[in-house]
């Protein structure tokens, strides 16, 4: 079978293989070659690969079946990972605690299965957690080279945006001055940092903002990295004329804030303005909302329109990269 592969020197093999494992993207199903003094690492999706690594594809040899938890369900059960936690999504009780038996029997490297037991609810976006097995809630997840201490019962992060946060994080150019208007525990503050940039992120959420600053610390980015506990609204005031770029990753509501970030946005600025609208017109309603608050202070640019991934029955989220210059 055709298999994607990141082609590397032997002598990078073992930094890049840790690199991709970082980033959770090392296929498993595969094995890695060697040939002609090349590393063939297979990966689950190329497109999230850095780009100044080489992606080519070829014939992959699977590896030998590790037992899964559908080998032992005779179904296949719908998870997500992360760091060395399974979450489910189960509303029958007696089949979560199931597959969460299935999942510590197979060879997953997890010791930690979370249920969900609410919606995700309230100003800080958390929701509550049945404990399946394990100690707590509280994990540490990997992501791009980065690593993430967090508390899912506190705190909200969503694995499923790791290859968008990654994607704006390769803009970044040292020296850049950041601003996360709703920062979380780090996921774009972190990578900013790490590629140079003097990042501030704020929150409401207490718990986030704590772990924000473990994880610069983890990072070793804690002199890049300003945390700051508190409505953005009151904040951005603080940070007038700052910003040479701006991520406001709060999809359902992100307009309501547009001002804030008009306010912290510098001569020229570039705004990540993440959205999530109907599939017949997923970008309008946002460049109208941004040109609103921004003209005729600045001159607006759509210079990316992004589709991130589908959140509902036609409805997209959506990220549009917008350009703020001042005439």
């Amino acid at each position: 079978m055709e298999v994607p592969f990141v082609r590397v020197a032997r002598e990078r093999g073992e930094r890049t293989r840790r690199e991709l494992a970082d980033a959770d993207l090392i296929d498993d199903d595969y094995e890695i070659d060697v040939e002609d003094g090349s590393l063939y690492i297979p990966v689950v999706d190329p497109a999230a690969v850095a780009s100044d690594l080489e992606v080519v594809t070829r014939s992959g040899v699977e590896r030998e079946t590790q037992t899964t938890p559908a080998d032992l369900l005779g179904f296949d059960p719908s998870y997500e990972r992360l760091g060395r936690a399974v979450l489910l999504d189960e509303d029958d009780e007696g089949r979560a605690r199931k597959i969460a038996d299935a999942v510590l029997e197979s060879d997953l490297p997890v010791d930690t299965v979370l249920n969900k037991a609410s919606k995700v609810k309230g100003e800080t976006r958390v929701r509550d957690w049945d404990v399946l097995a394990g100690e707590n809630t509280e994990v540490v997840h990997r992501e791009y080279g980065c690593e993430f201490a967090l508390d899912l019962a506190s705190v909200y992060f969503s694995p499923r945006l790791a290859t968008e946060r990654h994607r704006v994080a390769q803009q970044i150019e040292d020296g850049e001055h950041a601003f996360d208007m709703f920062a979380g525990v780090g996921p774009f503050a972190i990578p900013f940092a790490k590629r140079g940039a003097e990042c501030v992120g704020v929150d409401v959420n207490a718990d986030a903002i704590d772990y924000l600053r473990e994880n610069a610390r983890r990072n070793g980015v804690s002199d890049r990295v300003t945390a700051v506990h508190g409505d953005v609204r009151t904040v951005a005031p603080d940070y007038e004329g700052w910003a040479d770029r701006v991520v406001m990753n709060l999809p359902h509501s992100a307009d309501e804030f547009l001002e804030s970030a008009v306010t912290v946005a510098g001569d020229d600025c570039l705004l990540h303005y993440h959205d999530i609208q109907h599939e017949d017109d997923p970008f309008g309603p946002g460049e109208r909302a941004i040109r609103e608050a921004a003209e005729p202070a600045y001159e607006v640019t759509v210079e990316t329109e992004r589709t991130v991934r589908s959140y509902a029955p036609h409805e997209l989220n959506v990220c549009l990269d917008v350009r703020l210059e001042r005439p």
